[in-house]
């Protein structure tokens, strides 16, 4: 299968991307396919110039990826599984400390290395790229720029590794889904099939109240309370409609296909303006456990 992951060589999602054919025993069956940004993963698989997408969902410490969020209800797309990676910044550069005017990375990098920056670097020139790999090959050109990038990214564009481990938070961890068209490729469904089995399920969807009334949103988290389902994540995004309109991203334990998960599902879409089901996947540490 051909993957489309964020480009060039050395990103966080190729990392991803290769954990999860390694998780999968997919090792030499795949061909990863890289993007100038996470937009362009979701417009290859669109496109159908690739079977599985790769894309970042949320970071331990800056929190959601909104453009994730606003392709994922944008295109038709389905999830179906997700990997965790760990991320370790540092600062790469052909010149020295003392040199560097100019630093590079994805603003996710950036956001993650905030104080770092601001203590260490408050002159510097902050710039964003399309990835931090993106960065370190940038950086590539002048001594006075550098990069935020992983150690493995330094040996591949020949950087020095100024000052490691500068995330301003010790457990940095990136969560990525693995996405395909909602009309699934049937490499894919054969892929799917062979995997249900021993596996805790994460179904997530997207809600839209369309009216605002009181309780809406406390009705829809009572049919998830009432039959005892676990949420693990509830997120707010703007509808880009109007002011103060938003629509809802909810994860929760259990497959679609579990008839408590399709009743609450049911309940719920009856009391909403629209409702998104983006895909049921193996749990990441479940996952794990279970391979």
């Amino acid at each position: 299968m051909i993957i489309g992951v964020l480009g060039p060589k050395g990103t966080y999602s190729e990392k991803a991307a290769e954990q999860w054919i390694e998780k999968n025993g997919r090792e030499g069956e795949d061909i990863l396919e890289y993007c100038a940004d996470i937009q362009d993963v979701f417009s290859l698989l669109e496109d159908k110039k690739c079977e599985i997408g790769v894309v970042p969902l949320e970071n331990s410490i800056e929190g959601s990826v909104g453009i994730t969020l606003d392709r994922l209800l944008e295109n038709d797309v389905n999830i179906i599984g997700e990997t965790i990676v760990t991320i370790e910044h540092c600062l790469l550069s052909r010149g020295k400390k003392e040199e560097i005017k100019v630093i590079l990375s994805h603003p996710q990098g950036l956001g993650q290395c905030r104080q770092f920056l601001k203590n260490h670097f408050p002159a510097a020139e902050l710039r964003t790229t399309g990835s931090t790999s993106h960065a370190a090959k940038l950086a590539t050109e002048f001594e006075e720029m550098a990069a935020i990038a992983s150690p493995e990214t330094a040996e591949m564009y020949n950087l020095n590794i100024v000052m490691p481990n500068i995330q301003d938070r010790k457990h940095n961890h990136t969560r990525f889904v693995i996405i395909t068209r909602s009309n699934i490729p049937e490499s894919v469904q054969k892929y799917i099939k062979k995997d249900k089995q021993g596996s805790s399920y994460k179904t997530s969807i997207i809600v839209y109240l369309d009216r605002d009334r009181p309780g809406a949103l406390y009705a829809i988290l009572g049919e998830f309370a009432k039959t005892n389902i676990n949420l693990t994540r509830i997120e707010s995004r703007p509808s880009k409609k109007v002011l103060g309109d938003y629509v809802f991203y909810i994860d929760f334990e259990g497959n679609i296909n579990d008839t408590i998960i399709k009743d609450a599902i049911s309940n719920i879409e009856s009391n909403v303006g629209m409702l998104k089901i983006l895909g049921s996947y193996p749990e990441f540490d479940s996952y794990c456990e279970s391979n």
